[in-house]
């Protein structure tokens, strides 16, 4: 877990909003970019009402990106199904929802047994409190600053009183904002204490991906 010592900024472009045709071109663009890490949104249906990728699409990337990091997002119910599947495809954290889970200690658990990290997501209509007894054992917490489901959602300020919470009880925690972040709401951000910074559109549609990723990054790290 990351909750010693001062959190670095990281940045990791949601890929869902790139050419999916070109995953693996968009990807490498991404991380030639500056990008810290790459986030993949995975949606089943189910848990939010959209289909998107699973392990399959992760096992053809880590062969092609053996150096990327892969956060993934899963937007999934019953999220312990594909811990397994997950972690032989080679993903690099498995990012539940709170709001999915039956037994949270029992999940982090079987995620770390992969070699996995273990991060806990929550949705706007969660409070931030629901996940505090499980933060020594996670590795991130995710804050959603949009409803999950589909991208091109208006950034929900007021999450941003959650990510302070976590911020003040757990200084060195990796605490990660997804949903409408960009250059105009990154300050928001960065002030309220997150660290770990996803972006879709802002990012991969850019017209210079780096200056975009610079440009955060270096908003986020004065904040820290």
């Amino acid at each position: 877990m990351s909750c010693s010592g001062k959190p670095s900024c990281k940045i990791g472009p949601s890929i869902l909003n790139a050419d999916l045709s070109d995953l693996h071109g968009a990807c490498v663009k991404m991380m030639d970019s500056g990008a810290d890490y790459l986030h993949l949104d995975v949606m089943d249906g189910h848990f939010v009402p959209n289909l998107t990728f699973g392990h399959p699409v992760v096992k053809c990337l880590k062969p092609k990106l053996p150096d990327a990091f892969f956060d993934m997002h899963m937007m999934v119910a019953n999220p312990e199904t594909w811990v397994s599947e997950m972690a032989d495809a080679g993903a690099s954290q498995y990012t539940f929802h709170i709001e999915a889970c039956k037994d949270v200690p029992k999940l982090i658990r079987q995620i770390k047994e992969t070699g996995m990290k273990a991060g806990i997501g929550l949705k706007p209509g969660t409070a931030v409190e629901e996940v505090l007894p499980y933060v020594d054992s996670a590795d991130m917490i995710l804050i959603m600053t949009v409803e999950p489901g589909f991208g091109g959602q208006k950034f929900m300020s007021d999450m941003m009183a959650k990510v302070k919470i976590l911020r003040d009880k757990f200084p060195g925690l990796d605490i990660e904002v997804d949903g409408g972040v960009s250059p105009d709401t990154i300050e928001q951000c960065a002030q309220a204490g997150a660290n770990m910074i996803v972006s879709g559109s802002a990012v991969v549609k850019a017209q210079d991906p780096a200056a975009v990723i610079s440009s955060m990054r270096n908003v986020v790290t004065k904040a820290l």
